[in-house]
């Protein structure tokens, strides 16, 4: 029996996946594309097989341990997301690669139950063979690089796709060669220099650009009867507030929709631009501005969204919150607005709040806990990402719990910022866009999985998010109200670029042929967001249409206290 322990362990391993195969079979039918994948996952089998018998220790353990831990990213990716892991998903991950620790610590349980299963394959492959195989050395060892090999072809022709249930240690390994051809052979050009033209006239107030993280539209009380209150639907003093209602974001995940918020790309053509064209920061800078970038969610200098160092050379100010906790970030990023708003200076003020990105057990004090029964308290207060889910399966009454702790994140974090800033900031001379990164799904449909963004099969609430303008009311910029009633409700993320632009002082025209529609002129939006985003290859984005009369709102629950100003 031990002369077999090897093959039966990867027997076992391969069975743990079969319902992927099935659902693959089932998804071909009878043809020839099914001989096609069946053909392949035979190849693929035997070469795993012949892997395990290379004679030379070292090499096969090498190869045991880089198919483990290939195995256990995508079991781990599968787990969380309750989605396959495409290429588009794997360039997104390698691009949050700065996440990495947090995600570790989030789930750990995930990644130690994939890492227990994929011990069969670990041991499968590592063991010493008690058996030799009538195979020259030199083709065992080939076999696993040709295995790689050949797949990422069938990927590179089929623009990324054409893993689905095949042996999964193969995929996440093929996607790296992908990545890496893609790298490798980058020449989307240099970066180009300012060329718009602008009224040469200086800009006297301060732009504002808030991205909030993880804050659904839906969820706010300024789009939805029973919405979180966010002190962004009373009228203040001295300032007009124009709410354009439901909008569509660039993307329902964080580093593609902020990338494109700070160059500019559209939808037709997004990798050139951001790769190529200038960032918001080169933008103000030439028209006579100081540049402040605030990151709440990032401490000691590290950058994110695919922010380099090149692009932070633009920035005058960068502020991070070392020493604060994670559940004051925002308060302070409100305080250091307040600060930036009062000193009389015109600047461009971009920030990233802290939002309610999960975990959301920990980001609001006691007293802004209006929502019950909740998530437990105390585990988290210092992960600013992610969290471990401990106690969290996604079943019905795990969302209830969630969907409260996030109302009370959002009731703090949305609610009381923009308390304190309308309290205490000179508005004046201020001009402010707010938004989010992208929206949420908060499995409210019934739909499984225990992630609540970046899925490759998104729900339409991962794309809806706020869009809301205030401004000085003695501020002469844009007449905000004139396309008001058009643009409600009609509006995306790709109007917030061209919109800053034209506060800048550029010419419209000029905008409007680079960078589409400002917010105001009627945007025209096609109200959709993108979830393959990273489409490599020769594949094409994949955009999903948000219908507002689909959308999930929030259910009449009265809070169990009072908060809030």
């Amino acid at each position: 029996m031990i002369r077999y322990l090897k093959d039966l362990l990867l027997v076992l391993y391969l069975l743990k996946s079969y319902d992927d195969y099935l659902a693959r079979l089932d998804a071909l039918g009878i043809g020839f594309p099914m001989l096609l994948y069946g053909g392949m996952f035979v190849v693929l089998t035997i070469a795993l097989f012949m892997t395990a018998y290379i004679r030379q220790t070292l090499i096969r353990h090498v190869f045991a341990l880089a198919m483990f831990g290939s195995a256990v990213f995508f079991d781990v990716y599968t787990q969380v997301t309750a989605s396959y892991l495409t290429y588009s998903s794997f360039v997104s991950l390698v691009y949050s690669g700065g996440f990495i620790q947090e995600a570790a610590y989030q789930y750990r349980d995930v990644i130690i139950s994939a890492t227990v299963s994929g011990l069969l394959l670990l041991f499968g492959i590592g063991l010493k063979p008690r058996r030799r195989a009538p195979l020259p050395g030199a083709l065992l060892m080939a076999a696993p690089v040709l295995g790689v090999l050949l797949l990422s072809v069938v990927l590179f022709v089929r623009a990324g796709e054409g893993a689905r249930g095949l042996p999964v240690m193969y995929t996440p390994l093929a996607y790296l060669n992908l990545f890496t051809y893609e790298a490798l052979h980058n020449t989307v050009g240099p970066r180009e220099p300012v060329n718009l033209t602008r009224i040469d006239h200086p800009v006297e107030h301060d732009i504002v650009l808030i991205i909030d993280e993880s804050i659904s539209g839906n969820y706010l009380d300024i789009n939805t009867p029973f919405g979180v209150h966010s002190n962004l639907k009373e009228p203040r003093p001295g300032v007009d507030i124009f709410n354009y209602g439901y909008a569509a974001s660039i993307a329902n995940c964080s580093a593609d929709t902020n990338v494109t918020l700070r160059y500019g790309g559209t939808r037709t053509d997004y990798r050139r631009i951001n790769s190529t064209l200038p960032s918001i920061w080169q933008y103000a800078k030439k028209a006579g501005l100081r540049t402040v970038y605030i990151d709440a969610q990032r401490t000691g200098g590290h950058l994110q969204n695919l922010m380099n160092h090149a692009e932070k050379k633009d920035i005058d100010e960068f502020v991070q919150f070392d020493q604060t906790p994670v559940r004051d970030r925002d308060m302070a990023a409100a305080a250091k607005l307040i600060a930036l708003l009062n000193d009389g200076k015109p600047e461009l003020v971009v920030i990233n709040k802290v939002g309610a990105h999960f975990p959301v057990h920990d980001k609001y004090p006691d007293a802004f806990m209006a929502y019950r029964p909740t998530l437990p308290r105390g585990q988290f207060v210092e992960v600013a990402d992610t969290g471990s889910r401990d106690g969290f399966n996604g079943q019905p009454d795990d969302w209830l719990l969630y969907r409260n702790a996030y109302k009370n994140t959002v009731l703090w974090n949305v609610g009381e910022f923009f308390a304190r800033v309308f309290a205490h900031a000179d508005m004046r001379k201020a001009l402010l866009i707010y938004t989010s990164d992208h929206g949420q799904d908060l499995h409210e449909r019934g739909n499984p999985g225990l992630n609540t963004h970046c899925g490759s099969d998104p729900v339409e609430e991962e794309g809806v998010v706020p869009l809301v303008v205030m401004s000085g009311s003695d501020l002469k910029t844009q007449d905000w109200q004139a396309q008001l009633s058009a643009n409600k409700d009609r509006s995306s993320h790709y109007n917030i670029f061209p919109t800053l632009l034209q506060l800048m002082g550029y010419d419209l025209a000029g905008i409007e042929a680079v960078y589409g529609k400002p917010l105001s002129v009627a945007t025209v939006d096609d109200f959709t967001f993108n979830y393959r985003f990273n489409a490599r290859l020769g594949a094409v984005p994949a955009w999903k249409y948000i219908d507002l009369n689909s959308i999930v709102t929030p259910g009449p629950v009265v809070p169990s206290v009072a908060v809030g100003q």
